[in-house]
């Protein structure tokens, strides 16, 4: 059976909420299969959610692992395509690590790219209704270090990526970017079909001019 690894990320930088850990959550209630998922609300702790994906990978085994967080700011749901072996936090983590200018992987390559089919995630997302689109930065927090650990850790033919997602309209700072909790969590079950279903991505234009 396919095994299927889903995590989102617990509140931080002063939000009482993440609509990525509240969306992998739904996605988990409403699943149906025939693929059995694993669903895990990671610490946003450098150290700790690196060490927690890494037990995960090695106790379930998954083919699949698609990792998500927020992104305040963005209005899109963001498969990333990049993750860089940087760790560089502007405010700390929620276990008051601050790591600066530190590799996430010592010894490891400069940058991985994601092995989900990125392009044809962001169109099935935008295809049912939900703006989305192909992001080259995961950035250098704890999003990045979860992406660039999951990569690293896949054994061969697994494949691994990351999505970011805005804020949930529902618990959004007043005047940000924003989706509906339940649009967020839709996308994420069709990110996951997606990658299952999809062995090559679609070679049609997804880049960005900056």
């Amino acid at each position: 059976m396919t095994t299927i690894l889903l995590t989102g990320f617990e509140p931080f930088a002063g939000d009482a909420t993440n609509p990525s850990g509240d969306s992998v959550n739904t996605v988990a209630a409403g699943w149906r299969g025939p693929e059995r998922l694993v669903v895990e609300v990671l610490p946003v702790a450098f150290d700790a959610a690196a060490a927690r994906l890494r037990a995960l990978i090695a106790v379930h085994r998954p083919d699949v692992i698609v990792a998500t967080g927020l992104a305040g700011g963005r209005s899109q749901i963001t498969p990333e395509r990049v993750a860089i072996n940087l760790a560089d936090a502007r405010i700390p983590d929620n276990d008051g690590a601050q790591p600066v200018d530190l590799p996430v992987v010592l010894g490891g390559p400069a940058a991985y790219f994601a092995t989900i089919p990125v392009k044809a995630v962001a169109a099935a997302v935008a295809d049912a209704g939900i703006p989305s689109a192909v992001s080259y930065s995961a950035g250098t927090f704890v999003c990045n270090e979860v992406m660039f650990t999951a990569l690293d850790a896949a054994s061969p033919g697994v494949r691994a990526g990351f999505v970011h997602v805005p804020y949930a309209r529902e618990d959004a700072p007043a005047g940000a970017p924003s989706l509906p909790l339940a649009d967020i969590a839709r996308a994420l079950e069709i990110v996951v079909r997606t990658c299952v279903a999809v062995v090559e991505d679609l070679s049609t234009p997804a880049g960005s001019l900056h």
